[in-house]
């Protein structure tokens, strides 16, 4: 199965699940029709029946540039597109650019980035005492973009997604963890 057609599943359960979970109609079944931008800072999709939308992740909510124990010399930029919750999932969207001396960048992914370790993305909730992990679907497979399979290109940006449990209504910002990198503080939840 390729990348784009996982990738496109995954979005696809995570949606079903939160539409379900969450009580919203599908498209075509009654529910009422929504405005041309949706209250949430998403844009509605063109030629959409329902309530469809895609996030607006043009501007980074944080970002920092790091070493990468791959190589020498090796860094990875990462930027926080945004923490959106919908429901009882909220879904982190990530870009990752990587940065590695040129004789280095065979079989470029974020596993080999992070020292040859999985990223173990967490959402860290100081208000509750939480950390909320990647959440996995029916089949066991984690809800993200895969860290070993998903090919980067050497100075090109990489869409990353990671999808959780949802913080409670009272929680504002979390902290972000992702690989071996330092924390991002105070990340704004987006409901």
């Amino acid at each position: 199965m390729g990348l784009a057609h996982r990738l496109t599943a995954a979005t696809a359960t995570a949606l079903l699940l939160t539409g379900g979970l969450a009580g919203c109609d599908l498209p075509g079944t009654g529910g009422s029709s929504s405005s041309p931008s949706s209250p949430s800072g998403g844009r509605k999709a063109e030629g959409s029946l329902g309530k469809a939308s895609f996030d607006d992740v043009s501007k980074p909510l944080v970002k920092g540039t790091f070493d990468s124990p791959m190589a020498q010399g090796a860094k990875i930029d990462i930027a926080l597109m945004g923490l959106k919750a919908k429901g009882q999932l909220a879904t982190l969207t990530a870009q990752l650019t990587p940065h590695v001396p040129v004789g280095d960048t065979v079989r470029l992914n974020a596993y080999r980035l992070n020292g040859e370790h999985g990223l173990g993305t967490s959402l860290i909730d100081a208000v509750n005492l939480k950390r909320y992990v990647v959440v996995k679907d029916s089949a066991g497979k984690e809800l993200q973009t895969d860290e070993i399979f998903t090919h980067m290109t050497n100075g090109q940006t990489t869409p990353f997604y990671f999808t959780f449990a949802a913080p409670p209504e009272n929680v504002k910002t979390v902290d972000v963890q992702i690989g071996t990198w330092p924390t991002f503080r105070d990340v704004p939840v987006q409901r």
